[in-house]
């Protein structure tokens, strides 16, 4: 057999090229697999408000002493 060999430089290199990021395009759209599903972009929204609401509350501490 024929054994092909490819260098680190050369791999991460291919990583970044603009074919390796667009999706192929005859790929079936299933969601949550190749597209996000409806309810994980719901999910997300929630997410993001929730950060947004524990930014806008001053940092407490983490425990209470009792002393």
């Amino acid at each position: 057999g024929t054994r092909i060999i490819c260098d680190r430089k050369f791999l991460l290199e291919c990583k970044s090229s603009p074919a390796a990021r667009t999706p192929p395009c005859c790929l079936p759209q299933t969601p949550g697999v190749t597209s996000l599903a409806q309810s994980s972009l719901v999910k997300l929204e929630e997410l993001k408000e929730q950060n947004e609401s524990q930014e806008a509350v001053p940092d407490q501490d983490q425990f209470e002493m009792d002393i």
